[in-house]
C-alpha cells in the first residue's frame, strides 16, 4: 500500500504553471490506438463528428489509454502484458514520457487519473503468478513511479475511477497466464471478481461470480454517472450453450447478470471485447469482435437488440447514443439502435474507445 502525503507541495507548485488545455489539441472528445495501412501504430483523437484532431506515433499496438482531465495530455497502453506507457502531449504531438513497470511487473493496458490528475494509477500484474496490482505515479514528478497496492484477484485488466472520485473498481480478470506467449495457465481455477478500492488501494468490497461461472473472466468496465457499473465477460468454457456476457452492479447489492437469448447469445461466442453506458444512460452495450455484434441492453439488464458488424470491438458513449468502432476504419453511431456511419478513416481501430473527461 502506498501513501500520497508527500507529493502535495509539489503538486501546489506544479498548479501555478501554464499548460495547454484540450482545445489546444483540437477538442477531442475520444482518443483511440489504430493501425495504419503501412504497419505503423498511433494514438489518435477524434472529435465529435469523428474527424482525426491529433495522432503521435506508438512503438508497437495499442490498447486503451487515460486522459488527463484538464491538460491536453494522455498515456498510451500497450497491449497485454505491455512494458510501456507512453504519456503524449497530444497539443504537440510528443511523447514526454515512457513509463516502465518495475522488474517483473507487467502492464494490462489500462490505466485512469485520479486526485484530479494529480496520480496516474496504472493496471498491472506480477509476471511469476498474475497477482494483480495498481501503481500509483506521480504526475508532478514527471511520472515518478510512487507505490503500487494489490487489486485483490490475479489478472486484472480494466479499471475505473467511481463518480465519487475516492473509490476505484478494477476487472480482476482471474486468468493467470505466461507473460511471454499469453498463454493462459489457470482455467480450472480461475476466481474472477469485481473489486472496489479506495484512491490509497485499500480493499472496500469484493464481488464474486456464483461457482458456475467462474470461467468468466470479469475484462473491461463502464461506470455511469449515479455509480452503477457495468462490466464485460469472457467466457473460457465450452461454447454449446449461451453464457452471461454482461454483468450490472450497485454496491452493497449482488450483481445482475444479462444475455442475450438463444441463437443471439451464441453468436457472441462467449467475447464481450468492450462496453460503454450510452450517452444519456437509458441502455448499456457490449461489443464481440469474434461474433461481429454489438448487443444493448437496459440498465436492468433486459435485451433489447443487436447490430451485425465485422470486427467491431471500440465502444463509447456518445451525445446521440454510442460509437462503436471496427477494424476496417468506420466510426458509428447508435441512436436507440438506429446506426450511422459517422466517419471513416484509412485505419484499423484497435480494441478500445476512451471518453476524454472534458475537452476545454
Amino acid at each position: 500500500m502506498t501513501t500520497r502525503r508527500g507529493f502535495l507541495a509539489s503538486l501546489l507548485a506544479a498548479s501555478s504553471l501554464p499548460t495547454l488545455g484540450w482545445a489546444a489539441a483540437g477538442a477531442p472528445a475520444w482518443i483511440a490506438a489504430a493501425r495504419a495501412p503501412g504497419g505503423d501504430f498511433a494514438l489518435f483523437g477524434l472529435d465529435a463528428g469523428g474527424a482525426e484532431t491529433f495522432r503521435v506515433a506508438l512503438p508497437a499496438r495499442g490498447h486503451a489509454g487515460a486522459g488527463h482531465p484538464t491538460r491536453a495530455e494522455a498515456v498510451a497502453f500497450a497491449r497485454r502484458p505491455g512494458t510501456f506507457a507512453l504519456v503524449v502531449d497530444c497539443a504537440r504531438g510528443a511523447v514526454r514520457h515512457r513509463l516502465s513497470p518495475p522488474e517483473g511487473v507487467h502492464f494490462n493496458g489500462h490505466g485512469v487519473f485520479i486526485h484530479d490528475g494529480a496520480v496516474l494509477a496504472t493496471v498491472e500484474q506480477q509476471a511469476d503468478d498474475s497477482r494483480g496490482q495498481i501503481g500509483f505515479w506521480d504526475v508532478a514528478a514527471g511520472y515518478r513511479r510512487m507505490g503500487a497496492a494489490p487489486t485483490g484477484g490475479i489478472g486484472p485488466h480494466d479499471l475505473r475511477l467511481m463518480p465519487d472520485g475516492r473509490t476505484l473498481v478494477v476487472a480482476n480478470g482471474g486468468i493467470a497466464t505466461d507473460p511471454s506467449d499469453r498463454r493462459k495457465l489457470n482455467l480450472d481455477t480461475m476466481r474472477p471478481n469485481l473489486g472496489y478500492l479506495d484512491l490509497e488501494g485499500a480493499p472496500l468490497e469484493q464481488v464474486a461470480l456464483a461457482p458456475d461461472l467462474w470461467k468468466n473472466s470479469i475484462r473491461h468496465l463502464a461506470v455511469r454517472g449515479d455509480g452503477l457499473v457495468g462490466f464485460a465477460m469472457q467466457w473460457q468454457g465450452a461454447l454449446s450453450d449461451p453464457v452471461p456476457l454482461l454483468g450490472l452492479h450497485r454496491r452493497g447489492a449482488a450483481p445482475v447478470l444479462a444475455a442475450a437469448p438463444g441463437a443471439q447469445g451464441l453468436a457472441m461466442r462467449g467475447y464481450a471485447g468492450s462496453i460503454a453506458f450510452a450517452g444519456d444512460g437509458a441502455e448499456v452495450a457490449i461489443t464481440s469482435p469474434r461474433g461481429g455484434r454489438v448487443q444493448r441492453f437496459t440498465p436492468e439488464g433486459a435485451f433489447l437488440g443487436e447490430m451485425a458488424r465485422a470486427d467491431v470491438c471500440g465502444l463509447a458513449a456518445h451525445p446521440d447514443g454510442l460509437l462503436a468502432s471496427d477494424g476496417l476504419g468506420a466510426l458509428i453511431v447508435l441512436s436507440a439502435g438506429r446506426p450511422r456511419l459517422a466517419a471513416r478513416h484509412d485505419l484499423a481501430w484497435d480494441n478500445h474507445i476512451v471518453t476524454l473527461p472534458r475537452t476545454a
